[in-house]
């Protein structure tokens, strides 16, 4: 729910989830449920890096860019504002993106597809894949009729109404109470199920009844997919996150602005109870981040630019217990509205700006941990009161974050079984004895994580 026009044709930034179903039980659906956000990446180095990179790792899912025709410009929000629902964009036709959802399904990584269901365009021209269009005319898929009768900006975040039916920065607004409009949503998304993928990251969300998506999930040829959803909580605001758990997972923005905070100003030690016990929505029905496209070019979180900080957090997020994380994979900007490197084409990571934080070693060896230590509770918590903690995942993992400016150098008392462990941040063997404790020293602004999958390094 980009809430900031983007300079020249107006776009959208939108972000989130997209998760589970009929109960609303809301990690991803088995035991791999980590998602690798490879924004604006075109179809096919997306299914090169499932192969190489995705599938090895553990990573559960890999959530792709939005596949539908859209305007034209090098901007990556253009990738936002549909005027088809053809797969013609600029990462790939048809061909290519059925290519990567069977590559990755072979790799053993679910597909979800970043879904622009909310609005069109914000004007007119011909589209990606050649198709003419003007901001409420999309011939032989939406007339004047189909949209909402509010045409201003949406303007006020305390007016329901205003919310959800008036235009996001702009952009044409679907009138998703409509029985046409709501078939057409879900014919696009049966359309995408027809091609193999996995689930729905519903872009925002919070800008459509809950109601209106529950008739559209309703009509999908699996009602029960993967579902998460975009809803940024404001506080006091009309429309709330909550409301739209009963529909799938929610993706938790509050606990991202808090890591930034936390990891900048405050004390790790403060993250004992992170999650729940900060008034977030339930742990079932959450998606997590460190940061997303949006939130990374806003400043709302942390980003790349954080340098080590941004690792760390990730690798908390990664062994911490609460939600189903997102990994955002994008590029380096200067310029916010910058689109992707090659137009999406990535020959190699960390080669034309494109920044892979999903393969970076650190972040990449918490996947297996989280795998690993899946369903096991916190034991072992450990801080200094400052930026340096520690804690368990019961008898399958023991993680330390020491986000202190110097070394730090302890004995930790672990849950785990006496033995050699591979310590997957640095490398090294780390040796448990028989009362569950080690000796180790870290060097400011790392990280040490030991699971029970890994004991030769």
């Amino acid at each position: 729910m980009a809430r900031t026009a983007l300079t020249g044709a107006v776009a959208l930034a939108a972000a989130t989830l997209v998760m589970t179903p009929t109960s609303a039980q809301a990690s991803p659906p088995g035991a791999k449920d980590v998602t690798a956000v490879l924004f604006e990446w075109n179809f096919a180095s997306v299914a090169r890096e499932c192969t190489n990179t995705l599938g090895p790792a553990g990573y559960g899912y890999v959530q792709v860019s939005p596949p539908a025709e859209h305007i034209q410009g090098g901007q990556w929000w253009t990738s936002y504002q549909p005027v088809s629902y053809r797969i013609a964009g600029r990462l790939g036709d048809r061909a290519a993106f059925k290519d990567m959802v069977d590559t990755c399904h072979a790799a053993g990584v679910k597909v979800v597809a970043d879904a622009v269901v909310n609005h069109m365009s914000a004007g007119g021209g011909t589209g990606t894949g050649g198709s003419s269009y003007g901001k409420y005319d999309y011939p032989g898929l939406y007339s004047s009729y189909d949209f909402d009768d509010c045409r201003s900006e949406i303007n006020n975040y305390g007016d329901r109404y205003n919310v959800q039916h008036c235009e996001l920065v702009g952009l044409a607004d679907l009138d998703t109470g409509e029985d046409y409009v709501r078939g057409k949503i879900a014919g696009y998304l049966n359309d995408l199920l027809s091609l193999g993928v996995d689930g729905f990251r519903v872009d925002a969300a919070k800008h459509i009844p809950a109601s209106d998506l529950a008739d559209v999930k309703s009509r999908l040829s699996n009602p029960g997919v993967y579902w998460k959803q975009e809803v940024i909580h404001g506080a006091g605001e009309a429309v709330q996150p909550g409301e739209y758990t009963g529909n799938g997972d929610v993706q938790e923005f509050r606990y991202a602005y808090d890591l930034k905070r936390v990891f900048n100003n405050e004390n790790l030690a403060y993250l004992k109870n992170y999650g729940e016990g900060w008034g977030y929505l339930n742990s079932g029905v959450a998606g997590v981040f460190v940061d997303n496209h949006d939130t990374e070019r806003n400043g709302s979180t942390l980003s790349y630019k954080d340098n080590a900080t941004y690792t760390l957090a990730n690798v908390f997020m990664l062994a911490w217990p609460y939600g189903a994380p997102d990994v955002n994979s994008g590029y380096e900007w200067s310029d916010h509205d910058a689109g992707p490197p090659n137009g999406g084409r990535v020959d190699a990571c960390w080669q034309d700006g494109w920044k892979c934080q999903h393969a970076w070693p650190e972040i990449k060896s918490m996947v297996a941990f989280r795998n690993a230590t899946r369903g096991q509770a916190v034991t072992n918590w450990w801080d200094n009161g400052n930026d340096a903690i520690a804690f368990g995942r019961g008898s399958k993992g023991y993680v330390v974050v020491n986000h202190e400016s110097g070394a730090l150098t302890r004995t930790y008392q672990t849950s785990l079984p006496a033995g050699t462990y591979c310590d997957v941040q640095s490398g090294r063997p780390v040796t448990v004895n028989g009362s569950g404790q080690f000796t180790a020293t870290l060097g400011a602004h790392t990280a040490l994580a030991l699971h029970a999958g890994k004991s030769a390094c």
